[in-house]
């Protein structure tokens, strides 16, 4: 009893292999920024953080991606669904 109502109330940890949030991801895309902005870094450093800076890149588009088509899906016309373009 005691161990569902804890699941219930903390959030599980993510493990190692777990894709981070979009905010997660978003803030160590924006530490790689900052270090390659400072251009003091050895080129294998270099090349390794603009490595993982693109896959971080990728998975915040992905999340982007998929908010806008739920919210896209969500506006309604009267009683029925209706898609519209995501407007900023």
């Amino acid at each position: 009893m005691f161990s569902v109502v804890f699941n219930l109330i903390m959030p599980k940890k993510q493990s190692a292999d777990a894709e981070p949030t979009f905010e997660e991801a978003l803030t160590k895309l924006e530490g790689i920024v900052e270090k390659l902005e400072e251009g003091d870094i050895p080129l294998a450093d270099l090349v390794a953080n603009y490595e993982a800076g693109t896959k971080l890149l990728r998975q915040c588009q992905e999340k982007l991606d998929l908010a806008e088509q739920k919210i896209e899906q969500l506006k309604q016309d009267g009683n029925a669904l209706t898609l519209e373009p995501f407007e900023a």
